[in-house]
């Protein structure tokens, strides 16, 4: 005969005060070693673990829990009544200052969690409760009349299955598709009503057609934060919006395309644009990605539910996210699985020191200090034991800057998009593939951005104990846009084929300092441009020394310089150079400078 919640209760209570004598792992006197238990605990229990990390797991009808994802350091547990006490495993998780050497963390045996579960047990009704034999006073209660048959249609069905990342289950195609649709209807409604000149935007079925059947398409003559900015986030947009409902990275990318497309022909009336369809949905889904997978981040909460301040956050970064967890509940509540990534977090707030420009056709509106706020973070560092890159941007970096002059500065991605790791001895880690890149770069006098796809490697080589060498090196082609903000004689910027390289070096002196050099390269051709009369070249490099003062807290010291030389037949060319000093204040993340260990 099932248990009752009570006689769990009591069995519970006996256990626990003969429970003092210690524990052996999956080891413990049982008061029912073979009773089936059939009440349904419909709640949740959390134990917690050393280090604060707490694992939950749901018992459900048999007893037997349901085990949710275990985040890198959390301490999974199994509970089975009636079978032996709790199963501790044990795992390998990061200790040391930041996170990097390697320590093993277990559950304690804590009285507190058994009282909680006897609580539970007391108040909560048996599964088995209707089926239970009749007492004396359940034979004096007359039977209930039985129920007429339901009349008319059956009853709908029960909600919607919910998502799971890992088989796909709940995932939806047609709810993404009816949200682009109609956000791409207010879009054009906010901007005919809003934006000049409001006739671009005042569309009808008639534009559609002609956009459809007789337009050519053309490269347009936006400026160049619409083109190179605002079409990215919007291309971001689309992309979030399906990849939040479950679909995968290139599901995704198609459902931005045709949010594209459909822009291109129904939500402006002018003539469709090529290089819309490269900078919003490419450069848009390269974008989208990393703000949804760092907005899961902040959702996984080491495997607990995310509180107030981690899902506004994560609205924030991603704001289909937010969107889609808002409005359907728990439908889309599923968090996306990390699989426990090594990442590396600086954040920086500096000033500028000094400033140095040269060049000619540049008028006076420069400005020789600013104020600057700086983000990156890198995702899947090579050389962690068990990391596989089976997803698309499984590996990316992600780096945004903002100043009091430019507003937003810089924004480098890259990601990797299809690769494998590889190593070479016991002490060099790296993976190498297919990376896409998106890069908006916009110091105060010229600009540059890109939407490309890259072959190279990101690596790390351990030179000592505790110094290490991570490097990047890439090149590839995209489709790039480039010129001055601030000029005379000469035109606002230049599209065309862009062959670009990057180069990067990182030093790592155990958790006391970092030496970091860049170089990157690009070169704008007149190939692929309706005016193929010039071409420009854009070179950025950047060196910086990083000392830890105490704990997270760190002082950097960085140099930036930018060169640009534009050659055109029918103007002067251009040489111009503008270089900064910057010092800042630096947090870094819980794994220091970023180190990756696996030696033994």
């Amino acid at each position: 005969m099932p248990l009752r919640g009570v006689e769990i209760g009591e069995q519970m209570a006996r256990y626990v005060q003969d429970s003092n004598k210690p524990l052996a792992v999956g080891q413990v006197e049982s008061d029912y070693p073979s009773q089936a238990v059939t009440h349904d605990l419909a709640s949740r229990i959390s134990r917690p673990c050393s280090g604060g990390s707490v694992q939950t797991v749901s018992i459900g009808r048999t007893g037997q829990p349901e085990r949710e994802p275990v985040s890198s350091g959390a301490i999974p547990w199994r509970y089975f009544i009636g079978q032996p006490h709790p199963v501790v495993e044990t795992q390998a998780v990061p200790g040391g200052r930041f996170g990097n050497a390697p320590g093993v963390s277990r559950c304690q045996h804590a009285g507190e969690f058994l009282w909680a579960l006897l609580s539970l047990a007391l108040v909560a009704p048996g599964a088995g409760f209707a089926q239970e034999e009749r007492t004396s006073t359940d034979e004096l209660t007359s039977p209930a009349p039985p129920q007429a048959a339901p009349i008319g249609p059956p009853a709908p069905e029960g909600p919607k299955q919910r998502l799971n990342w890992e088989t796909g289950a709940g995932r939806s195609y047609i709810i993404p598709a009816f949200e682009v649709t109609g956000y791409l209807l207010l879009l054009n409604q906010f901007d005919r009503h809003f934006v000049e000149p409001k006739d671009v935007y005042r569309t009808g079925t008639g534009s559609f057609w002609k956009n459809l059947t007789d337009s050519k398409w053309v490269i347009d003559e936006d400026p160049f934060g619409t083109n190179q900015f605002l079409h990215p986030y919007g291309g971001s947009i689309y992309y979030g919006l399906a990849r939040s409902t479950g679909l995968s990275f290139w599901e995704s990318f198609g459902y931005a395309t045709a949010g594209s497309v459909l822009w291109e022909l129904g939500g402006e009336t002018g003539p469709p644009s090529i290089n819309d369809q490269i900078t919003t949905p490419i450069a848009g889904s390269f974008l989208g990605e990393p703000l949804f997978r760092m907005a899961s981040l902040l959702l996984e909460n080491d495997g607990g539910p995310p509180g107030f301040w981690r899902e506004l956050g994560a609205a924030a970064l991603s704001p289909p996210t937010g969107f889609n967890r808002l409005v359907f509940g728990n439908r889309f509540d599923a968090v996306f699985p990390s699989h426990a990534p090594v990442i590396s977090t600086r954040f920086q707030l500096g000033t500028s020191l000094n400033t140095v420009l040269r060049g000619q056709g540049v008028v006076s509106r420069f400005r020789e200090n600013e104020a600057t706020v700086d983000f990156q973070l890198a995702y899947g560092l090579p050389g962690k034991p068990g990391y596989s890159y089976t997803r698309p941007f499984d590996y990316f970096n992600f780096q945004f800057t903002a100043s009091t002059a430019s507003t937003f500065e810089n924004i480098i991605i890259r990601g990797l998009l299809v690769g494998a790791p590889y190593s070479a001895g016991d002490s060099y880690r790296g993976v190498w593939g297919l990376f896409g890149s998106y890069d908006y770069i916009a110091p105060q006098v010229f600009r540059v951005s890109s939407t490309a796809l890259n072959l190279g490697t990101t690596a790390q080589w351990w030179l000592s104990q505790a110094v290490a060498l991570q490097g990047t090196a890439l090149g590839g082609v995209g489709y790039g846009a480039a010129g001055t903000i601030h000029g005379s004689g000469e035109r606002d910027y230049h599209y065309g084929a862009t062959p670009q390289a990057l180069l990067e070096l990182r030093l790592i002196l155990a958790d006391r300092a970092m030496v970091n050099v860049t170089a990157q390269e690009y070169y704008v051709s007149g190939v692929g441009s309706t005016e193929s009369r010039g071409s420009e070249t854009i070179a950025r490099g950047t060196a910086s020394f990083t000392l830890r003062v105490y704990d997270h807290h760190a002082i950097a010291l960085k140099y930036v310089a930018s060169q640009r030389d534009a050659q055109y037949p029918d103007l002067p060319d251009r040489h111009q150079t503008v270089g900064t000093v910057t010092l800042a204040y630096t947090f870094i993340g819980s794994t220091g400078f970023g180190a990756v260990e696996w030696r033994e």
